[in-house]
């Protein structure tokens, strides 16, 4: 099923890495469409643009193959440099909120950063990358990978919906995946407290959900303060590995409102700021 998210132009709109002003009020859609359906309108060597919301730069690739997402290559050299730019300069398996533009659809999705596997254009990217929709799977498994799917949402203006209807182990494995990739959105919406993200994340070079324990969710609808037991695998630049055994504690302010981490308690007992 088409899923859409109508936006006033007359807003915010991305113009070379800033948030600009616009004095139009022209309508246009980002649409959360399924990969059965992006993958009609993308065929194999269809070229688009990929536009990246947080920093607005945008690059032309083409799609080169896959079957369950499309493996895709930038065009030209300058796109490739552009990419590497959006990146930070370093090739990243991190997960990025994107929009692709074909004609005159603009389409939520989600791209890693990392080149891998065979590559066929003169464009100095050694492979391809990977470019997932909503219902999009990976090479190893049948279901979402859900850092994508979180991306997808996010391009698409569908994570505050997704988030505030979600039960408290989604919400978790919400976090701890935005941790994971870096994404501020993601943790601020989740997090009970205003928190310095960016100083957390250059400290935390990878973390691992390892073991949550769950309760019937049907249990959980009056409930408005929870503390969940759960394994956590950090990976802390100059600590190595450090495990994090006890829980995480969620609150919310009525049965009807979305779950929060208090985030406070959370990276206080794993030492971070």
């Amino acid at each position: 099923m088409k899923k859409a998210v109508s936006i006033l132009v007359l807003l915010y709109i991305l113009f070379n890495g800033q948030w600009v002003l616009a004095q139009s009020d022209i309508d246009y859609k980002i649409e959360m469409l399924n990969w059965n359906e992006v993958n009609q309108i993308l065929p194999k060597y269809s070229k688009f643009i990929v536009l990246d919301v947080e920093t607005g730069k945008q690059f032309h690739v083409q799609r080169r193959a896959g079957s369950h997402h499309a493996d895709v290559q930038p065009l030209t050299p300058k796109d490739t440099k552009i990419m590497k730019k959006i990146y930070g300069g370093k090739w990243s398996w991190k997960r990025r909120a994107i929009i692709v533009i074909h004609k005159n659809q603009w389409i939520g999705a989600s791209m890693h950063g990392m080149p891998h596997g065979a590559g066929a254009l003169k464009n100095n990217f050694p492979g391809h990358f990977c470019i997932h929709f909503y219902g999009s799977t990976t090479h190893r498994t049948n279901s979402m990978d859900l850092s994508h799917m979180l991306m997808v949402l996010k391009a698409s203006g569908k994570l505050n919906e997704y988030l505030g209807k979600a039960n408290p182990y989604d919400v978790i494995d919400a976090y701890i995946a935005g941790i994971k990739q870096h994404d501020t959105r993601i943790t601020s919406q989740i997090s009970l407290q205003k928190n310095k993200w960016r100083s957390v994340f250059k400290l935390v070079e990878n973390i691992r959900l390892a073991r949550m324990e769950r309760l019937p969710a049907e249990d959980l609808t009056s409930e408005i303060s929870l503390d969940v037991p759960v394994e956590v695998d950090w990976y802390i630049k100059n600590r190595g590995r450090q495990t994090y055994k006890e829980t995480i504690h969620l609150v919310r302010f009525s049965p009807s409102d979305a779950w929060k981490v208090d985030s406070e308690h959370f990276l206080t007992k794993n030492n971070l700021p």
